[in-house]
């Protein structure tokens, strides 16, 4: 048992600035973070600190940027912090000898209820597939991806609207709060864990998403695709390929913030189609509507913008 302890923080994107802020505030120790290296980004290849070095400069923590996390002079860095507990959260898998380094051990915060939503992805796939509820899980690491014992969790609803950006912000929020408490109940000793079953295959994956993911086929149910289109949003996005009798060529369009409509019927389902309320895409048996549209090489705008530009009865699922 420990007054406090103290911390080495790991993690690299915005998600995980939440977590370390709250941790900075509480009353154990940041000793040290350790983020990925800079590098270019962009279409001007400018070189890009992590959003979690950023926040780490402006708080004057000491930050730690291997290349290799097996570097001789990375672990000698590293166990100089002299820490009770590494804490990671978005970072990448870590070698033995460094998550055995601290006495207290080392834990991840996982955006899923585990052991649901293992993988790179939890956020984006739990809406994708259509979840009414995910959390967040605090556990100990081992040799494997997220199947280490299993310290807390925290779950929220999901309502049948909500998006992956919001999911995002939401589950910052509460995972901050779970690691802070994670962390005093390390220092005090009164930690009980459940393991995992890693060999259960039945489980849902979350795994890194891909172009092809993210591709609509309007063949497919509406609210399927409505899933998709919210679970992708606002990143990387749903896309789908619109054939444009105009231009006699496909133009793919990014899609955004979608709900499902019911419909008495449709006087055009060969392609998309405006109502007041936004643009419907005729999908399997129903109608998923778009309220933010973003077509190729242009900027992403609202329905209402879009339609002053563009006539629908030109945009075809089909080439014709």
């Amino acid at each position: 048992m420990k007054d406090k302890l103290r911390i080495v923080f790991m993690g690299t994107p915005e998600f995980a600035v939440g977590i370390l802020d709250a941790l900075v505030q509480s009353k154990h120790e940041v000793v040290g973070v350790v983020t990925v290296a800079d590098k270019p980004a962009g279409r001007g290849q400018q070189i890009q600190q992590s959003a979690v070095k950023q926040y780490a400069l402006s708080n004057g923590l000491p930050i730690l940027q291997p290349d290799k996390l097996r570097e001789e002079s990375f672990l000698t860095e590293l166990a100089s912090l002299n820490a009770d507990l590494f804490i990671v959260v978005a970072f990448r898998m870590l070698p033995d000898v460094v998550w055995k380094m601290p006495a207290f051990g080392t834990i991840n915060l996982h955006a899923s209820l585990l052991p649901k939503y293992r993988g790179a992805a939890p956020i984006n796939w739990a809406i994708m597939n259509g979840e009414t509820e995910t959390g967040v899980s605090t556990f100990f690491i081992n040799e494997n991806i997220d199947t280490g014992a299993i310290i807390a969790q925290k779950s929220i609803s999901l309502s049948k609207d909500i998006n992956a950006g919001e999911l995002h912000d939401q589950l910052k929020l509460i995972g901050a709060e779970l690691t802070v408490e994670t962390a005093d109940q390390i220092c005090s000793g009164a930690v009980s864990t459940i393991e995992q079953d890693p060999s259960d295959i039945n489980l849902p994956f979350a795994p890194k998403i891909f172009k092809a993911d993210c591709e609509i086929d309007w063949s497919q149910s509406a609210e399927l695709n409505h899933n998709r289109i919210r679970g992708l949003s606002p990143y990387p996005a749903a896309w789908c390929k619109l054939w444009s009798t105009k231009k006699s060529n496909w133009i793919m369009f990014k899609l955004f913030d979608s709900t499902l409509v019911k419909l008495n019927e449709a006087s055009r389902i060969n392609g998309p189609f405006s109502i007041p309320e936004g643009i419907v895409f005729p999908s399997g048996g129903g109608f998923v509507l778009l309220k933010e549209i973003q077509a190729e090489g242009k900027k992403r705008m609202d329905y209402k913008s879009f339609l002053a530009g563009n006539d629908l009865n030109e945009l075809l699922f089909t080439a014709s």
